[in-house]
């Protein structure tokens, strides 16, 4: 992957209806498990979605918004972002693909930890974060787009009852052939998050 791939890839929110092939799919995942890992545990799972399975997973997506929305939220001090949440779910119903992303080492995000399993899943969440940004990568140097999401949060429990796992759902990527092309958002530069120390 090269710096013109960082500086191309966007936040796809308009796909094509073209199927992605499954060759290209095993490209970009191929390059995710490439990505570096605490303790080389390589802690990543992916579920990719499509077809009929990405219409009942959706169907429960959905069903989780409207359970935060009528007040029996997991997530009831970020109500304001369910707006977003479900615009996502919009762009997801484009996709043709979606990558579910699983924490194998960790459980629900929603149960306290020890300090030690804390620390734990902080080091493998910025694992899967390398994976996620691999995967987005390898994405745009195949033409293809993505969207990379955590709003899948505030419908954790419909989302892994599909799943049918006990492993904790870390987020998802909408994968296709983009239908539009952002302009590059605005960045903050060096000098305003960088500082350097030598002595």
């Amino acid at each position: 992957m090269s710096l013109q791939s960082i500086d191309n890839r966007r936040s796809i929110r308009r796909f094509r209806e073209d199927m992605v092939p499954m060759g290209q799919i095993d490209q970009v995942l191929a390059a995710g498990i490439k990505a570096p890992s605490s303790k080389n545990k390589q802690p990543w799972r992916f579920v990719v979605v499509g077809g009929k399975a990405k219409e009942e997973m959706l169907g429960l997506f959905e069903a989780g918004l409207t359970r935060e929305q009528n007040g029996q939220a997991l997530l009831p001090k970020n109500r304001n972002a369910l707006p977003d949440a479900w615009n996502t779910l919009k762009v997801m119903k484009q996709a043709p693909v979606i990558i579910l992303v699983l924490n194998e080492e960790s459980e629900s995000p929603f149960e306290a930890v020890s300090n030690e399993d804390r620390v734990a899943e902080i080091a493998n969440t910025q694992s899967i974060g390398a994976a996620i940004e691999n995967i987005i990568l390898a994405a745009v140097e195949l033409g293809l787009g993505t969207l990379w999401i955590c709003n899948t949060f505030f419908a954790y429990t419909e989302l892994c009852g599909w799943l049918q796992t006990d492993r904790q759902l870390a987020a998802a990527i909408a994968l296709g052939y983009p239908d539009e092309a952002p302009p590059p958002r605005p960045r903050k530069k060096l000098r305003d998050v960088v500082t350097y120390r030598f002595e």
